[in-house]
């Protein structure tokens, strides 16, 4: 029998972790692989800083092993030279014992400053330990030596998990996916692989178990857990119909759903990669700080050689030992770990933090973009508002039939995907397949138009009325509603009128966005008077309705030849080029189609508009947090620099400036986590 994986409510894995054939299926192995644990401090092979901070399950105690023995080595060394001597603790047998003590921790340095060197990275971090310590053992300072390597391991193990658990919410949602589907077929149901499904396939869905592909559900009605995909803890219910996601977890009863989409093109595959990805965009300081450690490390090799040699020029009582140790300890001092490190740490917990909260950043440049935004342009339908519209009122001229008009409207709008052909089926019924209908265009920001016995059928905007010359009675800003303008044969056939509810979190939004001291402006295709009165119900700034997609762009492009930058929100096909053009783009991902998700910075998941004022506060405290450990990285670093050229710093000092700044600046990295926004 094969088997199945079971799910709490949560959403948390009962039955065993997930295999990791399922993440090379999402692409996402270099994400969650564990190396092993000697290897753990020091790959090259992957992340930016020189290190693979990944950590297999239960390797903790490995991880800080040669770190354990080292220490106890070292301890007990130090205890028979200063507390306890023993006769036998000279010559060779103390250097030998101190050698052992360095080798566990020093060791792996070592061999990663040769391969650096190896790849033509010469100057590296591990290059600058290895010549400290081998330094300092030269001028028979090995309590310092190993001292400095030791301290050196600790906080790298310590950066391994604080990695770690920065990037344990992506392998969360990295395993939202199960890799097996019960199929339906006739009577009987079958076990499949969830890539194995075809679309059309119909899935049984039992309590407790995770969708594994996007579908539309047959069964009459089903609760969901959703808070993989939006964070929403709520339980989201569902009718016969309604389209159900990968990552969604069945609630209560045995649920059958039909698939619509294709493995590897469900919305969860697209956000894994969105995840995965996001952390090869990097941010200008991120980039910056890359850029500065290649050139500040040969600098920092050169001015401890001059340190050394140059006082014997101009020193009349010259002694090389001494002046060698102060070029250790300047050597050890200059190690850039806490920024290459912890600045890239802070980056990732942010996004992090984000995907926790529904929000998905497509790279840590995004979160310094959105952290200096000064205006958020955002679209109405689908945003701001439910985009779920009810028909309101029909208003025909007395010399068309009401039944006949509404089923050809009915059979022309199942041409579209917006949400007023939705409104329109519901208030008429299913279309009518009989209904003699053909050459079906639409026309962008306008409407659609139609052949019906060779007669030409419009339904849109007014605007599209006039584009064909054909006079209407009524004067259209007289009615809030959005209205949906119908004509046949050059002839005026009357208008329907629709309305969208406002979201319940949209006014909140506003309110936040001017907190932060940002600017909301709407604009939207919808009619001028619609989007006044949803402006006016939020507080919204300025507001601009009947606009074409490019009129869309081009009030962007005015907003930004003023010099200041624009986060666009859409869900539409038609906010696609808006997205694209503004600093920072942000989808809709429940709602959004396709295009505008791939083409957006930003995506949330949720549809909540308070998620964006929530994803600007995030960038702007990620941004804090990585300023406040560059500053502290260069003021300590600085003045320890100083002292140790002048011989009033130790190694001690010297550790505290490496190791200890490193530490202070991953321990506020990891506060982006535990922040609550």
């Amino acid at each position: 029998m094969e088997h199945k994986h079971i799910y709490d409510a949560q959403g948390k894995q009962l039955c065993c972790t997930q295999t990791e054939k399922v993440y090379n299926q999402a692409g996402a192995q270099r994400l969650i692989r564990g190396a092993p644990a000697q290897n753990q401090a020091h790959n090259h092979s992957d992340d930016d800083d020189g290190h693979d901070h990944s950590v297999a399950e239960g390797n903790t105690l490995q991880l800080f092993l040669p770190a354990i023995i080292s220490f106890v080595l070292l301890s007990a060394a130090i205890a028979m030279d200063n507390w306890v001597p023993q006769a036998w603790f000279k010559g060779w047998i103390r250097v030998c014992w101190y050698v052992v003590a360095y080798i566990p921790v020093g060791f792996p340095v070592i061999k990663d400053a040769l391969k650096s060197i190896s790849k033509g990275e010469v100057f590296s971090e591990f290059l600058l330990m290895s010549i400290a310590t081998l330094g300092a053992f030269a001028i028979k300072e090995f309590p310092e030596g190993v001292a400095v390597m030791l301290f050196y391991a600790v906080g790298e193990v310590f950066q391994t998990l604080a990695v770690s658990r920065a990037k344990s919410n992506i392998k969360t949602l990295l395993d939202q996916r199960p890799d097996e589907v019960t199929v339906v077929e006739a009577n009987s149901s079958r076990v499949i692989k969830a890539e194995a499904a075809t679309i059309g396939d119909v899935i049984q869905l039992k309590p407790g178990e995770k969708l594994g592909l996007d579908g539309e559900l047959i069964s009459d009605t089903a609760s969901f857990n959703t808070a993989a995909l939006t964070g929403e803890s709520k339980p989201d219910t569902k009718t016969k119909g309604e389209v159900v996601l990968a990552g969604m977890i069945n609630m209560n009863t045995v649920s059958l759903v039909k698939v619509t989409t294709a493995y590897q093109d469900s919305k969860l595959s697209k956000i894994l990669e969105l995840v995965q990805n996001a952390t090869s965009q990097k941010a200008p300081t991120e980039l910056f700080i890359r850029k500065f450690a290649k050139i500040y490390t040969p600098i920092v090799v050169l001015l401890a050689i001059a340190i050394c040699l140059l006082p014997y020029f101009f020193v009349g009582q010259y002694v090389f030992s001494d002046w060698l140790y102060r070029a250790l300890v300047f050597l050890v001092i200059s190690c850039p770990c806490a920024l290459v490190i912890s600045i890239p740490l802070g980056y990732f917990g942010g996004i992090g933090a984000a995907s926790r909260n529904g929000i998905l950043f497509k790279g840590s440049n995004f979160l310094d973009a959105m952290a200096a935004i000064q205006n958020v342009v955002m679209d109405k339908t689908g945003t701001m508002t439910e985009g779920v519209f009810k028909v309101q009122e029909v208003r025909l001229e007395p010399d068309f039939d009401e039944a006949t008009i509404l089923r050809l409207v009915n059979k022309i709008e199942s041409h579209s995907s917006h949400p007023v052909a939705t409104a329109i089926r519901e208030y008429v019924g299913e279309v009518d397949e009989s209904v003699n209908l053909t050459d079906v265009e639409e026309i962008p920001g306008h409407g659609l138009k139609g052949s019906v016995d060779g007669k030409v059928f419009l339904v849109g905007n007014f605007k599209l009325l006039d584009k064909f010359n054909i006079s209407y009675t009524i004067d259209p800003n007289t009615i809030v509603y959005t209205t949906i303008a119908i004509a046949l044969d050059s002839r005026f056939v009357g208008f329907i009128t629709i309305a969208d509810s406002i979201k319940e979190d949209s006014a909140q939004t506003i309110q936040l966005l001017h907190k932060l001291g940002v600017k909301a402006t709407m604009l939207s295709g919808d009619k001028g008077t619609v989007v006044a009165y949803v402006a006016k119900e939020l507080g919204i700034d300025k507001a601009y309705g009947d606009l074409l997609p490019e009129d869309k762009v081009n009030k962007v492009k005015e907003i930004k030849s003023i010099g200041e930058s624009v986060a666009f929100v859409g869900d539409g096909v038609n906010d696609a080029p808006v997205v694209a053009l503004s600093d920072v783009g942000i989808a809709m991902g429940g709602l959004g189609s396709d295009a505008t998700i791939e083409t957006a910075d930003v995506v949330i998941q949720d549809d909540k508009p308070s998620k964006i004022p929530m994803a600007i506060n995030i960038g702007k405290q990620t941004k804090k947090v990585v300023y406040q450990n560059i500053r502290l990285a260069f003021v300590v670093k600085g003045v320890v620099l100083i002292l140790g050229a002048g011989g009033l710093a130790t190694m001690w000092e010297a550790v505290f400036a490496d190791v200890g700044v490193s530490l202070i600046a991953i321990l506020n990295a990891i506060r982006i986590q535990k922040m609550k926004f």
